[in-house]
Order: structure tokens, then sequence, then C-alpha cells
């Protein structure tokens, strides 16, 4: 996997407690939201206490898993991923996304990434790109970790472990939590 360009997002892989639940949000998203919220792509709150889209660089809260709403036309709908510009029935939508920044994820760079980068810091690379039609996230992590005494949105742990991962591969598959995350009391939640 890590010699094949085939990035997943943020995928949580464990918990140190064992628990890696999903946050239910009622109305989580604002109807007509304008972007694409995919599977795995990171999410933070707005001004108004909704998840939306993060930005590279942006504190964040973690991953998007999914989203149910009811549309403007009475039908029910489970999807993986958020639509833009989708309308809903107010107090339908219900947003799933990973909060705990003790969460760890896999994530692909987007490049080699060496054992050296063990607790480096990188932020996201491809931010919001993926798939409408999986509803799959595609962002990876920067194989620019920043420099000593900087900050960025995730911290590397470790190496995802896999017959077909090592570290150096062309497209690394590494073990992540969120460093930059919005429940830090040094970071500006909105």
């Amino acid at each position: 996997m890590s010699s094949l360009n085939q990035p997943f997002g943020l995928r949580p892989s464990f918990h140190p407690s064992g628990l890696d639940r999903a946050v239910a949000l009622t109305d989580g998203i604002v109807s007509g939201y304008t972007s694409d919220i995919l599977k795995g792509q990171p999410v933070k709150l707005d001004t108004t206490g909704v998840i939306q889209a993060a930005a590279a660089g942006d504190a964040f809260l973690g991953a998007f898993a999914g989203v149910q709403w009811t549309d403007t036309t009475g039908r029910v709908r489970i999807s993986n991923y958020w639509p833009a510009n989708t309308a809903y029935v107010t107090g339908s939508c219900i947003a799933y996304y990973y909060q705990d920044p003790a969460i760890v994820y896999d994530i692909q760079a987007n490049g080699p990434m060496a054992q050296t980068t063990l607790g480096a810091q990188s932020d996201f690379a491809s931010i919001t790109a993926g798939s409408t039609t999986t509803g799959l996230s595609q962002c990876v992590i920067s194989t620019s970790v920043v420099s000593a005494g900087s900050s960025a949105q995730l911290k590397i742990i470790g190496l995802t472990p896999g017959v077909d991962n090592a570290w150096g591969d062309a497209f690394t598959v590494v073990q992540v939590q969120v460093n930059e995350s919005q429940f830090n009391a040094s970071v500006n939640a909105v």
C-alpha cells in the first residue's frame, strides 16, 4: 500500500483507552453548507458551534465520520460524506465526527517519510481532496515537517503496522495525533 499513492484521509486506528467513538452533533452542519465534507477529512467548529471542513493550517477537532439528514422532500439520507449545498429539514441533520485528541489516526504521506520524523509535526497536504463517488477523503500528511519550536496540525507518533508499509516507502503510511486541537487551551477554538 505505501508504495502506491492511494490516500484515504484520517482513519481512526485506535485510542489509548480503547474507545474511539464518533460524536453525534444534531444540526451539526449548516443547511446548505457550500463545501463537500468527506469521510476522513479534518473538521473544525465554526463560530456558531457547527462543524465545517478545516483548511490547511487550521486548528481542528478531528475527522469527519458521516452524516444523516431528512432532505426537503422528506426522504431520510445517510451518507459517509456531506454533499455541498444540501438543504435539510431543520432538526434532522446529525453529523458524526471524531473529536478526542488522544485518538491515533493512520494517514498516508504525500511522499516518503523516514523514521527520523517520529515525534515531528507536519500539516495536511491536499486537505480537501477526495471523491464524491466513494465519499472518502484523500487528504494526506505533508512530508515537510516543521522546524523545532514551530507547531503544525499533526504529530507523527509511529509507523502504521503492515507488511506493505515501511519507513522510506514511496508513500509511507504513518500514525498521527491531532496536534493543533481546537480543544487545546493554547489554541483559540473559534
